[in-house]
């Protein structure tokens, strides 16, 4: 059997596929631009799934390892903040393992709650403004990193105390609640 290609049939295939083509890289209809390679395969892996989302391209918890590394990179992660001081993983350069698995990394040590001041809430804004890709910020649990982005949602966003708690909540915040609540009022 012979298909002839008449151009009738060439113009109805090509219109197919311009249609097709168009469709997939068509924008949502709310306005958004429509989510890069990296968003899609961030949202979609499973190593990410102990780790919250608050915000699109940023993930937030506790402890990673070097085992984690090839899985986290795998899934899109393109940068690692570390709020945690070095000497919480003895025997673990997790700097030099980031950048040695293709990632960006920063560190920003916040040992408990006396390190939750003004200045590492500029820090961490500016570490996360700057970060080039989806982003897994981290610390032991993620406690420091709820509390970090509740203070921050309340001194350089204007959120008040409840709403800071709730964003802090939803970065990782639990243990360190009292002590944020605490330095929100005594900021007002």
């Amino acid at each position: 059997m012979t298909i002839r290609s008449t151009p009738a049939r060439l113009r109805f295939g090509a219109a197919i596929a311009l249609v097709l083509a168009s469709t997939a890289c068509a924008a949502p209809e709310d306005g958004r631009a429509a989510p890069t390679h990296d968003e899609v395969t961030t949202m979609q892996s499973p190593v990410l799934e102990r780790f919250a989302t608050p915000v699109a391209g940023i993930h937030s918890g506790g402890r990673i390892s070097a085992d984690d590394l090839p899985a986290l990179r795998a899934a899109g992660i393109r940068h690692v903040i570390n709020l945690a001081p070095a000497a919480e993983t003895p025997g673990f350069d997790e700097a030099a393992s980031v950048r040695a698995a293709g990632m960006g990394y920063d560190a920003l040590p916040i040992a408990g709650a006396g390190d939750l001041d003004r200045d590492a809430v500029v820090a961490f804004d500016r570490l996360l403004q700057a970060a080039d890709g989806p982003t897994l910020v981290h610390c032991g649990s993620g406690n420091r990193v709820g509390a970090l982005a509740a203070l921050r949602a309340a001194w350089l966003h204007g959120a008040d105390e409840e709403a800071a708690v709730e964003e802090g909540r939803r970065w990782g915040l639990r243990g360190l609640e009292g002590e944020v609540r605490g330095r929100l009022s005594r900021e007002r």
